[in-house]
């Protein structure tokens, strides 16, 4: 009997998109999932001439895959990744390889490989963005964990990945955790361009401007530098009539922002490696804030009228400053991906992670393929450091600069874009006044500080 070369367990709208996506490809499939209904839409959605099972019963299910077998999990991070890889390693025989394709902590992937290991079991951590139609069509897939377990699974994530240019959105992320660490950190970068493109679209609104209008601003940046995921589905997203006939249906969605966790667990990890990510960390700040929306209201009050400015005018000064806000964004999510592969020795290339991003993830933009070069063809630790970005980013942080005060003296909330630049500026600088906290600390606490002009540790004796 012809046996299933690829599991799947859990056939939700992602894992039912992806399993039809490998078995597009030519590969026998199988996929679990103890929901009857689950498995009677996977069956309903398969096309003539897949090669594809879905069972309820885990048994019927591991007895479909031929040995080594090879089972992924899409299933909610957290308790229940647990419970179904213990389900599973009764079942399992040696050299089996399990790949949890959730969005699960990264410490989690490494407590799991190290288990699985010593049940001489094979792992892999792997983010996968795009979405349900990424899953459908190409995802991006960030798998990370042992080497030998990607090399058997790679001619199954190469075929059904996004392509770019020809080249497949996948690779050998790194050792361990290194795979869901850069799906966290990738969805870092996601809430802070999110944000700010939401920031910009409340400048154009608060100036009078209708969705219509945005939308065509928008659809201008799609055509241009700013081609990407987010800029082309908010264009979508301006365009789209509410179907209870009220006009467009953005107006009349709740501003209150939910969030999974990954935002939170990349802010927290840049803090404890001791790496600024403030637009990242304002962008998780902005959806709590936006929770509050009781004391929102009871707190907000008349704003300032804006004064009138040309449309034009406006849309050339957002396309800068979602530019730089794009561009900072990266920066900060590639220094803390590049610092936490030394202190984890992940052994992360970030070439190759950059590349991965170009197609099929939310991420996904034209700015990609410049950072990718960038980094590969010049030797440098800091996107700032670039020369073709160093001169692209100092004219796009001048927009950036005054559509940040243009926010500022309308009392709008532009933590995000403000957040970027303060970053900017803070990089920019040779001289930060942290010589005053450095000596208000000794003050109070006897903290010490270094001197400018000669090498040591001081400690001075303040009197008030």
């Amino acid at each position: 009997m012809n046996k299933s070369s690829f599991g799947l367990i859990g056939l939700g709208v992602m894992g039912r998109n992806l399993l039809l996506n490998v078995a597009d490809h030519g590969f026998k499939v199988s996929g679990l999932d103890l929901d009857p209904k689950q498995v009677s839409a996977m069956q309903s959605e398969r096309l003539e001439g897949h090669q594809l099972e879905a069972f309820t019963s885990s048994d019927d299910f591991i007895t479909s895959l031929a040995s080594p077998r090879t089972i992924m999990l899409l299933v909610p991070a957290g308790a229940i990744v647990d419970q179904v890889i213990e389900s599973l390693i009764p079942k399992l025989d040696k050299g089996d390889l399990i790949i949890d394709g959730g969005n699960s902590h990264y410490l989690d992937t490494e407590r799991r490989e190290q288990f699985l290991n010593s049940k001489g079991l094979l792992f892999l951590g792997t983010g996968v963005s795009g979405g349900a139609q990424g899953a459908r069509k190409g995802p991006s897939i960030m798998p990370g964990g042992d080497f030998e377990a990607y090399q058997r699974v790679a001619p199954i994530f190469e075929a059904i990945t996004a392509k770019y240019e020809g080249e497949p959105c996948v690779s050998y992320v790194g050792r361990s955790g290194a795979g869901n660490y850069v799906k966290m950190v990738h969805n870092g970068i996601e809430y802070a361009i999110m944000q700010s493109i939401a920031e910009v679209y409340a400048l154009f609104r608060s100036y009078g401007f209708s969705n219509t209008e945005v939308k065509s601003a928008f659809d201008r940046y799609q055509k241009g530098r700013l081609s990407s995921f987010l800029i082309e589905i908010t264009a979508a997203i301006l365009g789209t009539k509410d179907p209870e006939g009220k006009g467009e249906l953005v107006d009349n969605i709740l501003d209150k922002a939910k969030q999974k966790g990954t935002g939170k667990w990349t802010s927290q990890n840049a803090m404890d490696l001791g790496i600024a990510i403030p637009s990242i960390d304002m962008a998780v700040s902005q959806r709590a804030l936006s929770a509050l929306k009781e004391l929102r209201v009871r707190l907000s009050g008349n704003k300032p009228n804006p004064e009138k400015i040309n449309f034009n005018t406006l849309v050339e000064k957002a396309e800068k400053a979602l530019y730089a806000s794009f561009a900072i964004a990266y920066a900060q999510g590639l220094q803390q991906i590049s610092e936490a592969s030394k202190v984890y020795d992940y052994q992360i290339d970030l070439v190759s992670v950059i590349k991965l991003w170009r197609g099929g993830c939310i991420i996904q933009s034209r700015m990609l393929g410049d950072l990718a070069t960038s980094f590969e063809k010049e030797s440098i630790l800091h996107l700032f450091e670039s020369s073709h970005f160093k001169s692209a980013l100092t004219e796009a942080v001048e927009g950036l600069r005054e559509l940040v005060l243009s926010g500022v003296k309308n009392a709008l909330p532009i933590g995000t874009l403000s957040s970027s630049l303060s970053y900017y500026d803070t990089l920019h600088c040779s001289d930060l006044p942290v010589n005053m906290v450095q000596a208000q600390r000794d003050f109070f606490g006897s903290h010490t500080y270094e001197r400018k002009d000669q090498p040591g540790i001081f400690h001075h004796n303040w009197s008030l």
